[in-house]
């Protein structure tokens, strides 16, 4: 006789309930499958990009640089180079800590993202170094008679150019926003127009602590590269943060309204 209690040998084991998502969610493991942490993925994904975006940005912005330079020495300008070198450049570690003095991005963020940028700074030189004929002829440089008290002040206001059109344009959310990535193009090839004569227009030590670890060479003055960049960017959040004190958008009071709301009003 079979025993009422002994289970079928055909039936399946009960199925435990799954663990609610809200309590994995506190737990740290939204996914429930042992993976890292949300924010932790999160801060590896922006590193990534970062150092992707940085890598390819200047391997063709050096690139640009180094046909330019080997067409035309670098000593001897012509505009058509400056405006071919100018055209070629679009990102900036300086920007970074604009963002950051503003709190307009978190300071671990950013804090996260130098490493990639300056890795990215040196693989691109790398790249080019070994891809193109010929010495790296990308590191930037006073000419012209440039001292360096000069070339030092004509980072900085280069810089404050460049991070007051992102924090304006890209950090502050308004009608123009979508706007944002022309506007710093053309801040930015503005600033290296004004700059690549003089200094050869870093705005980024990234952009000239690479090219200087590829040739093995760092100027005495190397420094400026970094202090220039670092200066500009602390005036541009100074004044951005001045200017959200004040209220900047009560000097053109309703510039966001839409025309739809203004044919309303005269209904």
């Amino acid at each position: 006789m079979q025993n009422p209690l002994r289970r079928p040998r055909s039936s399946a084991p009960p199925r435990q309930a799954a663990e609610p998502r809200s309590e994995r969610t506190q737990r740290g493991d939204p996914n429930g499958d042992g993976y890292l942490n949300r924010d932790v993925r999160a801060h590896l994904v922006a590193m990534s990009g970062e150092f992707v975006g940085t890598t390819l940005f200047l391997y063709f912005a050096f690139a640009a640089t180094q046909i330019a330079n080997t067409l035309t020495p670098a000593t001897v300008h012509t505009l058509d180079q400056l405006v071919f070198i100018s055209l070629a450049f679009g990102f900036s570690l300086a920007v970074t800590l604009g963002m950051v003095l503003t709190g307009t991005l978190p300071a671990l963020r950013g804090a996260l993202l130098f490493l990639p940028q300056m890795l990215g700074g040196m693989v691109a030189a790398g790249l080019v170094d070994c891809m193109f004929p010929g010495q790296l002829a990308v590191q930037t440089a006073l000419q012209n008679g440039t001292s360096i008290a000069q070339g030092l002040f004509i980072e900085m206001f280069l810089t404050i150019e460049l991070v007051i059109t992102v924090l304006f344009m890209g950090a502050e959310k308004h009608k123009a926003t979508y706007m944002a990535p022309v506007a710093v193009g053309l801040a930015l090839f503005v600033a290296e127009l004004a700059g690549v004569f003089f200094t050869g227009g870093s705005l980024n030590p990234a952009r000239s602590f690479g090219p200087a670890v590829a040739n093995r060479s760092f100027e005495g003055y190397h420094w400026i590269y970094w202090l220039g960049p670092c200066l500009g960017a602390a005036v541009a959040g100074g004044y951005y943060k001045w200017a959200k004190f004040n209220e900047y958008e009560g000097a053109n009071p309703g510039q966001d309204d839409s025309h739809q709301s203004e044919e309303d009003d005269k209904d």
